[in-house]
């Protein structure tokens, strides 16, 4: 079964991280990431450019419209996820649980996931 791991970032809260700390986590999470590819349960780990850099599209009148964005009423934002294929929801939690470098900061999100296009043939 496959799950997504979702983290949020904060900006502010990375930028006050001191930089051998950031360079730790960035460490820390290198590692698992090759530790979980190796095994072949983690399909893909994505980080995310901060919102300043995020554009939104929108259908207005059938055209699609892009603007700047999103305007976050908040200070957190998607900042990274992870794709998993595994034999279980125990298993997505464990590994979830190994990810303490991005824990150490923010809780992480995990979702099964439901439906899943077929591949092209």
């Amino acid at each position: 079964m496959k799950y997504v791991l979702i983290i949020y970032g904060n900006q502010e809260l990375w930028e006050s991280i001191p930089p051998e700390t950031r360079d730790r986590v960035i460490g820390a999470v290198d590692a698992f990431n090759r530790e979980h590819m190796a095994s072949g349960e983690l399909l893909g780990a994505y980080g995310v450019a901060d919102a300043a850099q995020t554009k939104v599209l929108r259908l207005r009148g059938g055209q699609p419209a892009v603007t700047d964005g999103p305007y976050l009423e908040t200070k957190e934002y998607l900042a990274s996820w992870y794709l998993l294929d595994v034999e279980s929801d125990e298993r997505a939690m464990e590994i979830a649980g190994k990810l303490h470098a991005a824990a150490d900061f923010k809780e992480i999100e995990v979702w099964p996931i439901l439906h899943e296009a077929p591949p092209v043939s």
